[in-house]
């Protein structure tokens, strides 16, 4: 079975029932959520101030380019549509295995940072009500200060409850789904609306904060660097590509999807970032949960209360979603042979891949255990922005490979726009520093050594060789 195959075959046939408006909610709601809550405050007070702003027009620039690239391959692969499966397609099983091995990071991580969040509104909202949790149980040995806290037992709490509902193969409804979409989004339009009034034009003063002497603190490189922070903001956009085989006309209505998503949330962001700047000074914002440090200088306790029980609702269905959707990446390589099988075994009674939620139950609970919000949340950006790299990359190696497979959406101004998209997210890691590419190269280390490590011959054929190109097969 070849890429041709693929894309006829009957049973891989969606119905076509999303127009532009349907598309750009999708992405509206997958984008906003759990970064616009957590990362900003610490982009803003170790990389930014006040031109918070303008790194958010540079991650939304990133996002498009590689938004169009992703498109062009959801299109064009009717199969589970991620980065993985894309990869696979156009390189092969190696890096396959690689952008596989990226994922892990990406989402493990990505649901540490929200832990981490969720923690800390959940602790904001509590002192509000005159509870208080002990800080030596509610926050990491590195957060807030060495010595401050030993461990952060409501982020583990919610990694296992959310675990374990996945195992129980519990799914959100349509109806629970938009309630909270709304929630979110109702979060951030009351802030701006209310908090406007109650900002200090000093704290937008200047803008972009002088350079301290060092990349990425503050000046032009701070900029670049807090792209690459708040790039997690963004994260989930990819939800309008993976629709491709639902959008009625996908050639007219994805762009319109993609592009109209990232323009309504990145106005939102912006908004946000706005107020949120002018209300703290940007140097007491490197919190996980800047919305409630800001909601303390606004003299409404009802708005407070109301405002972190939406917080939390939201970072609990983005924590599900980015739970789920590993979980299903990890038993996708196994059941092609790149792990171990016994993780492609899915519960008798719940039908669900128990034994991947179980060990990514322990590996982010560990990660929003003892790890500050600032590395996890860098550790997740640089992974997206490497695997949006590699679906760049692959538009171009398809079209020189396969030009004749049929394409619904065609990325527009091959090979310039993902060569601009490659260099544009190649430009927001180096922002992130050479500690952050450091974790990122060790992890693939570890990742080659289980690769090369394997047993010869593992990989079901019935798994790559559906998705190799013609060229590869002998």
């Amino acid at each position: 079975m070849d890429l041709t195959k693929i894309q006829t075959d009957k049973n891989n046939e969606l119905k076509r029932s999303l127009g532009p408006v349907a598309l750009i909610a999708l992405g509206v709601g997958a984008v906003v959520g759990a970064g616009i809550f957590t990362m900003t405050g610490v982009a803003a007070a170790t990389n930014t101030g006040p031109g918070l702003i303008i790194s958010f027009v540079l991650a939304a620039i990133g996002c498009s380019l590689a938004g169009l690239c992703y498109s062009e391959f959801a299109t064009m692969i009717p199969v589970a549509g991620s980065a993985y499966t894309y990869a696979s397609a156009s390189f092969g099983e190696f890096w396959g295995w690689i952008i596989g091995w990226d994922l892990i990071l990406e989402y493990c991580v990505g649901a540490a940072t929200v832990a981490i969040g969720w923690s800390q509104t959940l602790d904001a909202l509590l002192s509000s009500l005159g509870v208080n949790i002990p800080a030596s149980i509610a926050a990491s040995p590195f957060q807030g200060g060495m010595g401050k806290g030993y461990i952060n037992l409501p982020a583990v709490a919610i990694v296992v409850l959310v675990s374990l509902l996945l195992m129980r193969g519990i799914r959100e409804s349509a109806g629970v789904n938009s309630v909270i979409v709304v929630l979110k989004v109702a979060v951030i339009l009351v802030f701006v609306a209310i908090g406007w009034s109650y900002m200090q034009p000093a704290n937008h003063t200047p803008l972009i904060p002088p350079n301290e002497g060092q990349f990425g603190r503050f000046g032009w490189s701070g900029l670049l660097a807090g792209a690459g922070v708040i790039f997690f903001a963004y994260i989930g956009f990819d939800a309008v590509s993976t629709a491709a085989q639902e959008a009625r006309n996908p050639k007219r209505d994805l762009p319109i999807g993609i592009f109209g998503s990232l323009a309504v949330c990145t106005v939102l962001f912006i908004l946000y970032a706005w107020v949120l700047t002018g209300i703290v000074n940007y140097r007491q914002l490197g919190v996980a949960a800047p919305l409630a440090l800001a909601l303390e200088r606004i003299p409404h306790p009802w708005l407070a209360i109301a405002m972190n029980f939406a917080v939390l609702a939201g970072l609990t269905s983005v924590m599900l979603v980015m739970l789920l959707g590993q979980s299903r990446v990890f038993y996708s390589m196994a059941r092609d042979g790149l792990l171990p099988a016994s993780f492609a075994e899915v519960h008798p009674k719940f039908r669900t891949p128990w034994r991947c939620n179980l060990i990514l139950m322990v590996f982010v609970a560990l990660f929003g255990a003892f790890a500050p919000i600032g590395i996890v949340g860098k550790m997740t950006s640089i992974g997206t922005m490497f695997a949006f790299v590699l679906v760049c990359g692959g538009v171009i190696v398809l079209r020189r490979r396969h030009p004749e497979i049929e394409r619904p959406f065609r990325t527009p101004w091959v090979p310039f726009v993902p060569v601009l998209g490659i260099v544009v997210n190649l430009l927001m890691m180096a922002g992130l520093g050479a500690s952050n590419w450091a974790r990122l190269l060790g992890w693939l280390v570890i990742g080659l050594i289980i690769y090369f490590g394997r047993r010869p011959g593992r990989a079901r054929r019935a798994g790559f060789s559906a998705l190799k190109t013609r060229s590869e097969r002998p």
